[in-house]
C-alpha cells in the first residue's frame, strides 16, 4: 500500500485505511474551530476569504504527509485584525494535533502553522458586498 495516499492498519477484523484528504479536512475542521482564524489559506488573499466566507473546501490550506502512525500537517490560515497571532497558532497547533490523534489514532509529529494574512473588517464587508452584486 502506497502511504502517500492512505494510512493503513491491520486489525484482526480486516484492514481499516484513512485517506489523506480525511486527515486534511479534520485538520481544516479543527483549525477553522480556533477563535481568531478567519480562513484557511492557499491561494492569494481575496479568493481566500471569499472561499472562507462560503466555506466550500474543508481541506483548503491544509497539505499532510502520512507514515505508517505519524503526520505531518501544514496549516495555511488568516488570522482577524486585532488577534493575537503566537497564541491562535498555538491554539491552531493543539486543536489540530487533538483531532487527528483522537479521530485516527495518528500522532502529529509536527503542526506547522503558516500565517498568510490578517483580515481587517473592511476587507471582510467588502468581500460580502461584492458577493451581492
Amino acid at each position: 500500500m502506497d502511504n502517500t495516499n492512505s494510512h493503513e492498519e491491520t486489525r484482526d477484523a480486516g484492514v481499516v485505511r484513512i485517506s489523506d484528504d480525511v486527515v486534511a479536512v479534520i485538520a481544516g475542521l479543527a483549525a477553522s474551530e480556533v477563535a481568531g482564524v478567519a480562513g484557511m489559506g492557499g491561494g492569494g488573499l481575496a479568493g481566500s476569504v471569499s472561499e472562507m466566507l462560503g466555506k466550500k473546501n474543508l481541506s483548503k490550506g491544509v497539505k499532510v504527509q502520512v507514515g505508517d502512525k505519524q503526520v505531518v500537517v501544514d496549516l495555511f490560515i488568516i488570522v482577524e485584525h486585532g488577534a493575537r497571532i503566537p497564541v491562535v497558532a498555538r491554539t491552531v497547533q493543539e486543536n489540530v494535533k487533538n483531532a487527528i490523534a483522537n479521530m485516527t489514532g495518528l500522532e502529529v509529529v509536527e503542526a506547522n502553522v503558516h500565517v498568510q494574512g490578517v483580515l481587517f473588517p473592511e476587507a471582510a464587508k467588502s468581500e460580502e458586498a461584492s458577493k451581492g452584486k
